[in-house]
């Protein structure tokens, strides 16, 4: 039998230009599957919207026809969607400020460890567990015209109360329905926030006199300053995306007075079969989505770095 002698190790340069491209190959190996699902979820379809965006397919032909920037220029004189934009804004800034402060201050109430709060978290979170149609149904049975509400009220001699079938009502029921839907989620990121705030801050603002109002204005709310940023814009740019619930609560009525931008780029796209204009309708919400995500982090940054200086 012939003993060979082992290879001699690489020394030199060799070894780490070696190893590095070693843990080079591991790293693109490691994130290989985030992007691919990435481009395929994301950067794909994005890029789809923008090419259909140009032509004016129906959604069942076969070659679509290229027609420029002719849809977005129908989006500057299409009332429906000027309208749309309206009630879109309007749930957007309500419910961003109400998730908010439900959130904040719900937090507040069930912040520390006991079985009690413990109860009331899973109880606030539930209603996002819900899917959104759900909740929009439920809350058609609830306060429609034939609804459980005014079954009650007129039973006792009252007017039916015109939740889903006024505009006005109609669109305060849906921010209102919204806010409940979602604001576990903002309970759950103030908690998390709550729970980061150095307890020798709150400690000393005590020790020096401070009532409970001062504390949470000078010492808590400064400290939430991150906390409040994310929680800002995930509900704007939540918000902004809305169509399921206006799908099973209001179906966009009455008159169409609760369409949002969203289920109009669907109503649009699959109902009209005009694929081609939702697509562009959506290009541009999801431009405006990213310009008031990014106008509010930035506002908000300012802020907080404003307050700590």
């Amino acid at each position: 039998m012939t003993l060979t002698k082992p290879a001699p190790p690489v020394t030199g340069a060799a070894a780490p230009e070696r190893r590095g491209r070693h843990d080079g190959w591991a790293s693109a190996l490691m994130v290989a599957p985030a992007t691919v699902l990435y481009v395929v979820m994301l950067i794909i379809p994005v890029g789809l919207a923008l090419y259909l965006s140009l032509t004016d397919w129906d959604g069942f032909s076969a070659d679509p026809a290229f027609v420029g920037a002719a849809n977005y220029v129908k989006l500057l004189d299409d009332p429906e969607l000027q309208r749309a934009a309206l009630v879109t804004l309007l749930v957007a800034a309500a419910g961003t400020a109400g998730l908010n402060l439900l959130g904040l201050g719900f937090a507040l109430l069930v912040n520390g460890a006991s079985k009690a709060n413990t109860f009331f978290r899973i109880v606030l979170f539930y209603p996002h567990v819900l899917s959104a149609l759900v909740v929009g149904f439920l809350w058609s049975a609830i306060l429609g015209t034939t609804g459980a509400v005014n079954n009650l009220v007129t039973t006792w001699g009252g007017q039916v109360i015109p939740f889903l079938s006024d505009p006005v009502w109609a669109t305060v029921t849906m921010i209102a329905v919204l806010v409940w839907a979602g604001f576990g989620v903002n309970v759950v990121l103030y908690l998390a926030g709550l729970q980061a705030v150095p307890h020798s801050l709150i400690e000393a603002a005590r020790i020096d006199g401070a009532t409970r109002a001062q504390v949470f204005r000078n010492v808590t709310l400064p400290a939430l300053g991150p906390s409040v940023t994310v929680n800002i814009v995930l509900s704007l740019v939540t918000l902004l995306k809305t169509y399921d619930l206006v799908v099973s609560l209001t179906a966009g009525g009455p008159a169409g007075q609760t369409q949002t931008v969203a289920y109009l780029i669907l109503w649009n796209s699959f109902h009209d079969a005009r694929l081609g204009f939702g697509s562009a309708q959506s290009v541009i919400l999801m431009l405006v989505t990213a310009a008031l995500a990014f106008v509010v982090t930035k506002l908000r940054r300012r802020g907080e770095l404003a307050v700590h200086q």
